[in-house]
């Protein structure tokens, strides 16, 4: 096995690799060769990276390195750079179980739309991640694959759904990753493994070819999201640049097109932070760390507006997603199980999680209107803000409690036992509204755990949060390695 000339390279940004790749400082071969004795070496008690596609990436490696020899142009964005992909997304010819144990010798005879364009841009993809079963949790684990750990402390989780794919990202396993999020599966990994990731706005990346629905679906949930995870902002602009654009049904005539930053300079950004909520209280770790946030940001030389809101409370926007997110998850069920579900009886969590995933259609209605209100509210408020700045979650990454169902869990914040609910409460501000939110550390816990901060924006204006977040990203020092990733 060839070692590359650089014996760091697992730590070199997708868009450093790619130029040392067109220059010939290295080559795409032996990038993907370091990177996999990397994985086969550290990976053992992380379990982040499950499945290979090796032989083809090989192939696709050595088809990179000669189109360079040979001088061929133009080269994709990504040519040549190696890469792993969360396993929702169906990979062709290689399988794709999205977690679960009837899909556990699935192989799709197609790539899932964000993959064929990673692919075309002319990245190599060679693993797949983990995830938990249908892509249904914070925790990432499955009965096909196990547990995946927490980089900075195994005793906990590195987030889900896209938990494989941030802790690769964090182990320097792969430069960039591909996620999904519907309810915060970038955003929590993200923050969870102090890595970066980017919540598009929603309907400009085309995500068919996830799982779930079922393989084949053509339809695309509710909510949902395809985007990019890297550890620069520079990678998160540059798989954007890749992923967006027209879905199936739109690419004879649609394009896109996404206005630059609102502004360049920090000084001319006007930027809100919404820190805490009587709704959601975040813990004393995590108001540390956003307070500091806004303190460096302000000492160099931005405003920050710590009491502007967006003319609706925390509790209403958490309760209008955390409906419209049960009834997008509903899909997923059988017509026997989703009738068992509208009967459930009792106030708790688990009951009125599957009361709403049972709704009727007249109910979506219902609360689709209360969501198109929240979103004016918003259009409203960024008339006033260019971003603002929220938690991803009240605490650092849990740890693993893998105890029966998942809305029947509990957590515990700053001592206090609360709903496992509480955690999707940050989530769902931008969710809720489509609006694009991109997340980067912002320094650590008092044990050692990263905690990121959410930068969220107005619609279609992702570029905007991805300037804040670059930003926010060089005051705050980027993404901490773990003593595990030595």
């Amino acid at each position: 096995m060839t070692e590359p000339r650089t014996d760091d390279v697992h730590w070199w940004s997708a868009n450093e690799i790619a130029a040392a790749i067109r220059s010939g400082e290295v080559s795409s071969r032996e990038v993907l060769e370091h990177l996999v004795a990397r994985i086969e070496r550290l990976d053992g008690p992380i379990n982040a990276v499950v499945c290979w596609d090796l032989d083809r990436a090989r192939a696709t490696a050595d088809a990179a390195d000669a189109a360079v020899a040979a001088g061929d142009a133009p080269l994709g964005p990504l040519h040549g750079v190696p890469m792993t992909v969360k396993d929702s997304f169906a990979t062709e010819g290689c399988i794709t179980t999205s977690g679960a144990p009837e899909l556990a010798d699935h192989v799709p005879t197609t790539d899932a739309w964000p993959v064929a364009r990673l692919r075309d841009a002319g990245a190599v993809v060679f693993a797949k991640t983990n995830l938990p079963i249908y892509a249904g949790d914070i925790q990432s684990f499955n009965d096909v694959y196990g547990t995946t750990n927490n980089p900075h402390d195994v005793t906990r989780g590195p987030g889900g759904s896209s938990g494989g794919s941030s802790a690769a990202l964090a182990m320097g396993f792969t430069p960039i990753e591909l996620g999904s999020d519907i309810g915060g599966s970038i955003r929590v990994p993200a923050h969870y493994s102090g890595v970066m990731g980017h919540k598009p706005s929603y309907g400009i990346v085309p995500a068919h070819g996830q799982i779930p629905g079922p393989p084949g679906t053509l339809s695309q949930a509710d909510l949902a999201v395809a985007g990019p995870m890297a550890r620069t902002v520079d990678d998160l602009v540059t798989e954007l640049g890749v992923l967006a654009g027209p879905d199936r049904w739109n690419t004879p005539a649609w394009r896109l097109e996404l206005p630059p930053p609102r502004a360049e300079r920090l000084e001319d950004l006007r930027i809100a932070a919404w820190l805490d909520d009587e709704h959601c209280r975040v813990d004393a770790d995590t108001a540390r760390v956003l307070d500091e946030t806004v303190a460096v940001i302000e000492g160099a030389g931005g405003r920050v507006d710590t009491g502007a809101r967006p003319g609706f409370s925390l509790a209403k926007v958490d309760d209008v997603f955390q409906q419209l997110l049960a009834m997008a998850l509903a899909g997923g069920y059988p017509r026997d199980q989703i009738e068992r579900m509208a009967v459930a009886d009792g106030d708790d969590p688990m009951s009125i999680a599957m009361r709403r995933t049972a709704a009727r259609h007249r109910e979506w209605l219902s609360y689709n209107e209360r969501r198109l209100q929240i979103r004016e509210r918003w259009r409203e408020f960024f008339e006033r803000f260019d971003a603002i700045l929220l938690p991803v979650q009240p605490r650092p990454a849990i740890p693993h409690d893998q105890e029966g169902p998942m809305w029947a869990r509990t957590v515990e914040i700053d001592g206090e036992t609360q709903p496992y609910d509480y955690l999707f409460r940050w989530t769902g501000p931008a969710g809720v509204a489509f609006l694009p939110a991109t997340v980067v550390p912002a320094g650590m816990s008092s044990d050692g755990l990263p905690i990121g901060v959410q930068i969220v924006g107005p619609y279609l204006h992702d570029h905007t949060t991805l300037r804040l977040a670059a930003i926010v990203a060089d005051l705050r020092g980027g993404c901490p390695r773990p003593a595990l990733a030595d």
